[in-house]
Order: C-alpha cells, then sequence, then structure tokens
C-alpha cells in the first residue's frame, strides 16, 4: 500500500485533497547543489523530478562528504555544521507535516471522520479475514504516517511486526515465525491460526521510529499527536532528533545503522512475494521506487504468481510503463480509474465482506447434512463424502 491509500481516507474524512506531501525544501546556501543531485537521481529512477526524499538523500551524502573533507579546515566544518542543523529542522518539520495530516483526520467532523474509520477498517479486513488453513495475510507500505496501524486498532486487528517489548518496543532482526493460534472448543491438539491477525512492515521506516544508541525505538505516538518534539526527549536522543528519525533514506549516526532496519525489511518483503501460488495487490503505489519495483518483477518470473494493480489514477504514466516494461501481462490484472480505482467504491461493490471461518462453516455444514438428518438419498450421501474427500479449498 502506498500513499493512495492515506490520501483516500484524508479526503473521506475532511473533504481535502491537499494532504501533506513531500513538497521539496529550500536548503539555504546548499540548495542548488542538492536540487541538481535530487534531479539527476530521481531520473535515473525513471520518476518525475526529485521529490523530498530524493533532497534528503542528496543531502545526507553532502554532508557526509563534508564532513570528511572538512577535517582541519574551520570553514568548511562551519559549512558542514549548518548543513546538518538545516537537514534536522527538515526532517523534524517533515516528521510534523505528517502528524498534521493525521491532525486533521483526527479533528473531522464526527460522521465523516467515523465513514472514514469504517472505510478503512472494511477494506483491511477485506484482506484479513482468512480461513484458518491460509497462511497469514501481509501487509507492506512505503507510508510514513500511522494510518494503517490506527485503522488496525479501531478493527481489533493484531499486527505482527518486528519489534518486540510493550513499554519502548525495539526491533529485532530474528525472524521468529511469532504467531497467534487458538484450541477451538472439542478439539484438542489442532491449534488454529487466530482470526484478526497480519504481518506488517513498514518498508520506508516511520515517524515515531528512532535510533538510539545502537536499537531502532518505537516511540508510543498518539495518532494525531501535535509534535514528535516532546517525544524524542523521553528516549535522550539530544538535538540531533531529526537526524536520528528512521525514515528511508534519511541517514542517522553512521551508515550501518542507517542501512541496519531497511535492509532486514526488504528481505521480509522478497522472502514473502516471491513464493508460488501468491497474489501482490497494489493499493495506491504508484510504482516510483525502482528497489520495490524490482523486487516485484523477480515475483512475476514465477509463473504462478500475480500481481494486481489497484489505482485512482496513473498520471505520470509510472504504472502503465511498468506493465510494458514487465511484458508479464498474463500474470498482472490492472485496476485504475476514478470508478474502480475510487476507495469508497472499491469497498462498497468490489472487495469481499469480511466473515467468518468458510472451513468451520462448512464442516458444521457437511456434519449437520450427514448425521443431523436422515440419509435415505444415497446422491447427496455421496456428494457430501465427495467434497470432504476434496477438501475445501
Amino acid at each position: 500500500m502506498g500513499s493512495g491509500l492515506t490520501h483516500a481516507v484524508h479526503h473521506v474524512a475532511t473533504g481535502k485533497n491537499d494532504l501533506p506531501g513531500m513538497a521539496k525544501v529550500d536548503f539555504g546556501a546548499h540548495n542548488e547543489l542538492i536540487e541538481n543531485e535530487a534531479n539527476r537521481s530521481a531520473k535515473l529512477a525513471i520518476r518525475a523530478p526529485g521529490n523530498f526524499e530524493d533532497q534528503i538523500r542528496a543531502a545526507n551524502e553532502l554532508l557526509r562528504g563534508l564532513e570528511i573533507y572538512s577535517v582541519g579546515d574551520s570553514e568548511l566544518e562551519r559549512d558542514a555544521n549548518d548543513l546538518k542543523m538545516r537537514l534536522t529542522k527538515k526532517i523534524s518539520f517533515f516528521a510534523d507535516s505528517i502528524l498534521q495530516g493525521e491532525q486533521e483526520i483526527v479533528a473531522a467532523e464526527n460522521g465523516m471522520r467515523a465513514d472514514a474509520f469504517n472505510y478503512l477498517v472494511s477494506f483491511l479486513m477485506s484482506f484479513a479475514s482468512r480461513t484458518g488453513t491460509r497462511d497469514r495475510l501481509n501487509i507492506f507500505t512505503t507510508n510514513y504516517d500511522r494510518l494503517i496501524e490506527a485503522g488496525a486498532e479501531a478493527a481489533g486487528m493484531h499486527l505482527l511486526d518486528r519489534f518486540v517489548g510493550s513499554l519502548s518496543p525495539v526491533f529485532r532482526s530474528s525472524r521468529l515465525d511469532l504467531d497467534l493460534h487458538y484450541n477451538p472448543p472439542g478439539i484438542r491438539g489442532e491449534p488454529r491460526y487466530l482470526e484478526g491477525v497480519a504481518r506488517f512492515t513498514k518498508l520506508h521506516g516511520s515517524m515515531d521510529w528512532v535510533s538510539r544508541s545502537r536499537d531502532i525505538i518505537r516511540l508510543g505516538v498518539p495518532f494525531g499527536a501535535r509534535a514528535l518534539k516532546p517525544f524524542h526527549e523521553t528516549v535522550a536522543v539530544g538535538d540531533a532528533s531529526g537526524l536520528q528519525l528512521m525514515i528511508y533514506p534519511n541517514a542517522a549516526k553512521d551508515r550501518e545503522t542507517a542501512s541496519y532496519p531497511y535492509v532486514e525489511l526488504f528481505r521480509d518483503f522478497a522472502a514473502s512475494v516471491c513464493r508460488p501460488n501468491h497474489t501482490l495487490i497494489a493499493f495506491g503505489y504508484s510504482f516510483g521506487d525502482e528497489h520495490i519495483n524490482r523486487v516485484i518483477e523477480d515475483m512475476l518470473t514465477i509463473p504462478s504468481t500475480h500481481l494486481v494493480i489497484i489505482s485512482y489514477s496513473d498520471p505520470l504514466q509510472r504504472i502503465m510503463n511498468t506493465y510494458e516494461r514487465l511484458g508479464r501481462h498474463a500474470q498482472i490484472s490492472l485496476m485504475i480509474g476514478n470508478h474502480i480505482g475510487d476507495f469508497q467504491t472499491l469497498v462498497d461493490h468490489y472487495l469481499p465482506k469480511p466473515a467468518i471461518d468458510r472451513t468451520t462453516f462448512r464442516m458444521a455444514e457437511l456434519l449437520k447434512s450427514r448425521f443431523g438428518t436422515n440419509q435415505s438419498n444415497s446422491e447427496k450421501d455421496s456428494d457430501v463424502q465427495g467434497e470432504l474427500e476434496g477438501g475445501v479449498a
């Protein structure tokens, strides 16, 4: 899921189309250098002129170069310190702008806010409501906001991620297949998946992740909080709180720490989607991140995989360009347009409604038909036996 989901829910709640996004910022004396590099890297990635992320990436590289080159040169050291201060402020401002979008949803009129969250819950549960015999839903997002987490809380859905702990959850590298199971009443030794659980990965980090010492900490920032600074102070990240905010492609104290969480997250992404008989549904994603597109392209080399793209529009032609470049049209389904791609229309008329475990329901019906009534009809009995032997898809 890309930023299209946030824009859609924000529009339902507020009626506005101007969600605070990744508009470019001014870096003062170094702005021209950063702007040129941002545009160059964006062009190489086959995207439109660079955005805020491209600027941050270029500013980080320039800052690292100045720090290396300025040793013993007081003037260059001042330049490096000035750029570091501006970079810290810009990242902090960007994080607060994301919070502003959350605040607008929280402060929306009660009825519209309720509608927005109802649609979000229905959207999530349409995919998360799975039978007890199927693997978990994997949710991947490039968004920095916490809208998906808020929707999961409203739905009573439990998200499994790499963070461990309650007060200050810490990111862990160990990829243990932890899950939630339960024992159905009357059945022993056959635990089943607990309903309403999904695996969740934020590929580009999150506005409430910070680097502290050698750990990545998730702050307990309420949805729609006014500012991040008070929460940064609780983990003693000091004046460089903006630089220690773990959003891609922001560098923290060193490159090892900056690369650390993202390489683990993308390993999870590749391991989850590049598997036989798996379907990847992309909603609100513009296919502007080449590192993600590369994994999707590898996925489609497996003949039994399928890609479904749902989008309101394709103004920059990124989706169609990717579709033509991949060339595997039989494995790709396009659902693009202001009708099928409209969030409310999609939820109301096209997505399946959440339901109970169909395996349990089918078994109860079969048992009832076999033992609850007189099975004098041999043809009906053979049909039921065939269903039991054939299993449930």
